[in-house]
């Protein structure tokens, strides 16, 4: 069963999706395609999406209120990532880049093992079902410009200048405006 619960944050509501396992989902609820990623999750669980309880909810928000307070930089909270063996080599990817820091399209398709698939690349981060702990927020053009962020990219910058702010090692800037 995949249960459901809707968590405040300084950026909207995003809604969390867990199962026996871990984490399956945190989405922003206006999102255009929450609906496309539910669709996806039923899909690869089987079965819809539940308004419940999960003993990963508590550790989540919690962790979500310390990052956005500044005083996390990592979540430990477990996740549950199902997607194809590049989907899943491309988000791992994600994880390498460091908080506060920037990449590119292109230095991750480097990172995945193939400098020709910027494109692929950037379909598996709009895939993305875990906002936020899967930071594909940290993905920007090869010339700094902010892309493609299924959550609105004034959400992207936002999370962008909050890592920045409380980064240990700041260098600005780290990208161009919007």
């Amino acid at each position: 069963m995949v249960l459901s619960k809707e968590i405040q944050t300084p950026l909207g509501i995003l809604l969390a999706g867990a199962v026996e396992e871990g984490i399956c989902l945190l989405e922003f609820t206006e999102k255009e395609r929450l609906e496309l990623q539910l669709t996806r999750l039923k899909k690869v669980f089987g079965e819809d999406i539940q308004p419940g309880e999960s003993k990963f909810f508590h550790p989540l928000e919690e962790q979500l209120q310390e990052y956005f307070e500044g005083k996390r930089k990592d979540f430990d909270v477990p996740l549950v990532v199902l997607g194809t063996d590049f989907q899943k080599k491309a988000w791992e990817a994600l994880h390498s880049v460091v908080y506060g820091k920037t990449n590119s399209y292109e230095a991750q398709a480097i990172r995945v093992g193939d400098k020709n698939a910027v494109r692929a690349v950037a379909k598996a981060n709009g895939e993305n079902r875990i906002a936020i702990l899967i930071p594909c927020h940290r993905i920007v053009g090869k010339s700094g410009d902010l892309t493609g962020y299924g959550g609105g990219l004034w959400r992207k910058k936002f999370l962008l200048e909050l890592e920045q702010k409380f980064s240990d090692s700041p260098t600005l800037p780290f990208f161009r405006g919007e």
